[in-house]
């Protein structure tokens, strides 16, 4: 495998490439998350508002079959309907050139219904079988692309079926239908993403060959050689988020060495589980280039090393305002009959992490208090002084959907739909 030089230099080498002429060309990159919570990614050509589906016989204000087919496939009861919301991308083509000219759309005026519907084969993802293979890509967000630079976008896009179902690995349909109708609460969240780089031999980076670091103590936070490894790697994803717009908070140091934190948030609603994936795949991305492996496994060393996790902070505007602890209280008294039903979608081996150690309330039993890391609810102490604000939810892996874990959040709390 190339090593860290190497593909930096190959890096250098592709950057002359990338300030070509595109000739009216944008690049979209569709990501989207497969049957194990990784996501994955495949780039196409489009070209401004002509991007909408078309075919034979098109013409303004008529669908093409295109579209007619994939307004069935995807459960719309009309091509018309599949192609709602495109109207504004029609009006600024009419009134910035004709669909056979170079005329493109900015790529901050871009909205995922400017965008076409497209497909991948899921059989090679476990996503659908062999005989069934095609999954089609449904664009729900998109984001300025901080690999290639303007004009070119990352589409994030949700899963569907050949039969006008989501996917059963689509989660956000659910969570979006959540958030829609519990909107009124105006729920805000902010989630913590840890994780561990490795190197080739799947090692956190940066520990002794056939050994292991000095204990925990000195690399949470930690400035210098020796404390912290790979920070032009933090510091690049940081960048790269900034970019995009998405609303990234903050990073540090972890616990464990090899180990970061980056936080993403507040979100609203649904936007809050589209920013943490698109911020994790422009990691596995800048990671790339830098020739490091990421870890989200919440237990990546087993001994009396950290693990990691997702924690989640939760308000809503009940809490946020002047009495808004009854309304926490409230919630949390709400959550704790939901404990075992939270912890399912809190994401795979959460066993091997919440130990009741290491910064962690045990699996067993539901537990919250004011400043205490070791409970499944911290009450940050400034929340309790002031009387209103938020609390932090921290039993979820860091391998955990963030769509799953807003929405048993969300209907715990509210009910379900």
């Amino acid at each position: 495998m190339a090593t860290r030089e190497v593909l930096s230099s190959r890096t250098e080498t592709v950057n002359k490439y990338m300030k070509l002429d595109q000739k009216g060309k944008i690049m979209a990159e569709y990501v989207w998350v497969d049957a194990v919570g990784e996501t994955r990614s495949k780039s196409r050509s489009v070209t401004g508002a002509s991007a909408a589906p078309r075919g034979p016989g098109w013409r303004p204000g008529k669908p093409s079959p295109a579209a007619t087919h994939g307004a069935r496939l995807l459960g719309f009861a009309t091509a018309e309907g599949f192609l709602a919301g495109r109207a504004c991308a029609e009006a600024r083509l009419a009134k910035n050139g004709t669909p056979h000219g170079p005329t493109t759309l900015p790529e901050q005026e871009y909205k995922p219904e400017d965008l076409p519907v497209w497909n991948f084969d899921g059989s090679s993802t476990d996503q659908a079988p062999g005989e069934n293979s095609d999954v089609y890509l449904r664009p729900c967000a998109v984001y300025p692309d901080p690999f290639r630079g303007s004009p070119n976008i990352i589409v994030l896009a949700e899963c569907w079926s050949a039969d006008g179902v989501p996917n059963k690995t689509n989660f956000r349909h659910d969570c979006a239908k959540v958030m829609e109708a519990y909107a009124d609460h105006e729920p805000w969240f902010g989630l913590e993403q840890e994780y561990t780089f490795l190197d080739h031999d799947d090692r956190p980076f940066g520990w002794p060959s056939g050994g292991f670091p000095a204990p925990q103590g000195p690399y949470y936070c930690g400035v210098g050689s020796g404390k912290v490894v790979l920070r032009d790697v933090v510091e690049s994803h940081y960048k790269a988020c900034l970019y995009a717009g998405v609303n990234i908070s903050g990073t540090n140091a972890e616990v464990m060495p090899g180990q970061w934190e980056f936080q993403v948030g507040p979100c609203e609603g649904i936007q809050m589980g589209d920013q943490l994936w698109i911020a994790r795949f422009f990691l596995a991305r800048v990671a790339e280039d830098f020739g490091v492996k990421v870890s989200w496994h919440p237990k990546p060393i087993r001994g009396d090393w950290n693990g990691q996790g997702l924690h989640s902070n939760f308000s809503t505007k009940e809490m946020r305002v002047e009495g808004g602890m009854k309304h926490i209280e409230d919630a949390l008294k709400k959550l704790e009959p939901h404990h075992v039903e939270c912890i399912k979608e809190y994401g795979e081996d959460n066993d091997q992490r919440l130990t009741g150690r290491h910064e962690t309330g045990s699996i067993e039993q539901f537990t919250y208090g004011v400043a205490n890391r070791g409970t499944s609810i911290r009450i940050p102490r400034e929340t309790a002084a002031k009387g209103y604000g938020y609390f932090e939810d921290r039993r979820p892996a860091s391998n955990a959907d963030p769509y799953r874990v807003t929405k048993i959040l969300m209907t715990s709390i509210f009910g379900q739909l």
